[in-house]
């Protein structure tokens, strides 16, 4: 029940600041809307320094996702590209999805195909998706404690300074602001062992849920991602609710089909945006599971990490999201 109410949690910061909305995120894609971007770099800004913080005074362990070079950066372009197509995360699609909008519904139906897909072959894949170059990051670096906090400091500005600079360029409001600050705070707090003793993270819930439902895929990768998926999935569920709850509080519960930025360059068909719905999801669940996690999981709790492997996957994403949104939302 603590996961779920974590998840709700989750939800509702995101929804508050719209950032599960396709015309959110597919908006970055085309340049014409940086909430998305603003909010993970300040997030990740402001949560660096809790982080390290709480791991400092022994109050949280690191968790950094082991840096598989080809794994890392072939998933990331996939992954890019699916969040370009299919508008939504691992996580907002959850979201999304109680809000009404099916179009997320066909994106998860994608995903638990493309997540599957993995885990059958993943006895043969895994081994090709190296080398394994451990889990670098800025403290095992760096290890003299004034190097790593000069370090740490550094990125945190960094961080924070892209988004205020992102806010200038094109300021639409503060609410993006409260929602990385929440971010930061519940990923700092999801670290702490009372709480769950690990970041947060959305992807292995899919090819938990595939494996479970359809008792395919290999018994290796089953044992691998049997605990985490759990939690995950009943973190989206926490997720799907906040959707739901606040859009039938707020009045704005609708079951849509076609998102309006999809129907400015893409056409209103249904078939169109659903076929390019479920193409998108397998492509990001399937990147994801390549990469060993997703936006949450690797690019906002791992950057607070200053983990190489999510700084190496967040640099692959965003490049095949802008490329894959050139093509889609300014080209079309």
């Amino acid at each position: 029940m603590e996961t779920i109410i974590w998840g709700f949690v989750f939800g509702a910061i995101l929804q508050y600041a719209r950032l599960n909305r396709f015309d959110t995120i597919a908006g970055m894609a085309a340049l014409q809307d940086f909430t998305v971007a603003k909010t993970i770099a300040f997030a990740v800004g402001l949560g660096t320094l809790l982080l390290q913080a709480e791991i400092y005074l022994g109050w949280a362990d690191y968790h950094v996702k082991p840096f598989i070079l080809i794994g890392i950066v072939a998933g990331g372009l996939l992954f890019g590209m699916g969040m370009a197509i299919l508008g939504y995360c691992p996580g907002t699609v959850a979201i999304s999805l109680g809000q009404g909008n099916l179009d997320a519904l066909v994106g998860i139906f994608g995903g638990l195909c493309g997540s599957l897909l993995f885990a059958m072959v993943y006895p043969s894949l895994g081994p090709l998706l190296g080398p394994d170059l451990g889990s670098p990051s800025v403290r095992t670096l760096l290890p003299g404690n004034a190097l790593f906090w000069t370090a740490t400091a550094m990125a945190a500005v960094l961080f924070v300074g892209i988004a205020l600079f992102l806010q200038k360029l094109k300021g639409d409001g503060w609410r993006w602001l409260h929602a990385a600050i929440g971010m930061a705070l519940l990923n700092a707090l999801l670290d702490l062992p009372f709480a769950a003793g690990h970041p947060m993270g959305a992807s292995t819930s899919f090819p938990f849920l595939a494996m479970a439902i359809t008792g395919l895929g290999a018994e290796s990768y089953w044992h691998k991602i049997a605990e985490p998926g759990a939690w995950e999935l009943r973190f989206l569920v926490g997720a799907f609710l906040a959707g739901l709850v606040f859009s039938l509080l707020q009045r704005s519960f609708r079951i849509t089909s076609v998102p309006e930025l999809w129907k400015r360059y893409c056409g209103p068909g249904r078939g169109k945006r659903f076929s390019w719905a479920f193409v998108g999801g397998f492509l990001l669940l399937f990147g994801a599971r390549m990469a060993g996690g997703c936006t949450s999981g690797h690019i906002v709790s791992g950057g607070m990490q200053l983990a190489v492997s999510s700084m190496v996957f967040a640099v692959a994403v965003f490049a095949a999201f802008l490329a894959t949104g050139r093509h889609f939302y300014r080209g079309a």
